[in-house]
């Protein structure tokens, strides 16, 4: 994912205009009402693939407002955003674990369920998660499983560990993601211990891993697997199983599979930001996008599973089909969500730290 960079600010009056067609200007401190002939506008932050420019508009002609987008490239860059001033945003869209981070923070006002009927679509195993008992603050909005992409010229047969990723044999020719929770996670699966670790010897154990499978690694990066995976440049690829499913339109012996020691069951959710000045927009926006037909073509477009259950059913059947996207239910039972590790991130920051270091 690629982020736009900051937010442009210091947008006011007839430069408003020029903001809106640089495609993301939240306008900071100011009040949008969407009185007399000014549209109402909603500010939206999201990943930078997740925006349909097509869906964007029809929802801007269905209300007479328009969206205003900005993006980021990671959670810790959204919550930084945030906590530095960036209050002008209506709808963002965390992951899981950065939820649970936003609710302690009180950065997230509480749903309104008879604004979003849509609610009542999500998929039974995306209800009433750890991180938001109850949905009280988030919606999940799309999901999916974090394993490794591979080239099936080089593996006749799927890779069924994580060890794969520390064979020398396949040194320069892997990614891994630039996620440090992600990466840690890989060898904390490999150990049979948890991903959510908090203990340091744990931690500092998968380090040591780390470091010594660097020098068989071609690049740490969330941005371009698909691409390097797609050319060849890599033939084992650890992320996110939407972009493998991209690299095969280009090299059709692209598969993807979540290893036996199981994986990451990831969701990124729609919500609300406590700072709103468009909160009614705002659970209409959710609604919209957690519509059948939507989360449909969204799926299509990303090649991530919608938390709407009935969507499945109108995506094309390529992909309905892929075991990637849409999991076996006995897959489920052997994936983990992250958790907030709490103070414990100290430790994972410092190890990775290290590990770029080394």
């Amino acid at each position: 994912m690629i982020s736009r960079g900051p937010a442009l600010v210091g947008c006011i009056g007839l430069l408003a205009g020029i903001a809106w067609s640089l495609g993301g200007c939240p306008f900071f401190g100011q009040e949008e009402q969407g009185t007399g002939a000014s549209p109402k506008v909603l500010h939206y932050f999201t990943w930078s693939d997740y925006v349909s420019q097509d869906l964007i508009a029809e929802f801007e002609r269905q209300e007479g407002a328009q969206v205003v987008v900005d993006t980021f490239s990671s959670n810790e860059e959204l919550l930084a955003k945030l906590q530095t001033g960036a209050s002008g945003y209506d709808v963002a869209v965390p992951s899981d674990f950065m939820v649970a981070i936003m609710i302690r923070l009180g950065l997230l006002a509480e749903l309104s369920p008879d604004r979003v009927p849509n609610l009542d679509l999500v998929e039974p195993h995306l209800q009433d998660l750890s991180f938001d008992p109850g949905n009280r603050y988030s919606v999940p909005y799309l999901w999916g499983t974090v394993g490794i992409g591979y080239d099936e010229a080089h593996f006749p047969d799927a890779p069924d560990s994580w060890a794969v990723l520390w064979e020398s044999r396949y040194r320069g020719r892997i990614s891994m993601l630039n996620d440090q929770r992600e990466v840690f996670g890989a060898v904390f699966r490999l150990m049979g211990i948890s991903m959510n670790q908090v203990d340091p010897l744990a931690i500092e154990r998968a380090k040591d891993k780390l470091i010594a499978q660097k020098p068989l690694v071609k690049a740490y990066t969330s941005d371009h697997y698909d691409q390097l995976l797609a050319a060849g440049e890599v033939v084992l690829a650890h992320g996110w199983v939407g972009p493998m499913v991209r690299a095969r339109a280009d090299r059709p012996s692209i598969r993807y599979t979540v290893p036996r020691e199981g994986g990451t069951i990831w969701a990124d959710c729609l919500v609300v930001l406590k700072s709103s000045r468009q909160p009614d927009l705002a659970h209409r926006f959710i609604n919209f996008l957690l519509e059948t037909r939507v989360s449909a073509r969204t799926a299509e477009r990303l090649f991530f599973a919608p938390a709407n259950r009935l969507a499945k059913d109108q995506v094309r059947p390529d992909l309905r089909q892929d075991k990637g996207i849409f999991p076996a239910p006995s897959l489920l039972q052997g994936l983990e969500w992250m958790t907030d590790v709490g103070e414990a991130i100290r430790l994972y920051d410092r190890a990775w730290t290290e590990l770029k270091m080394t």
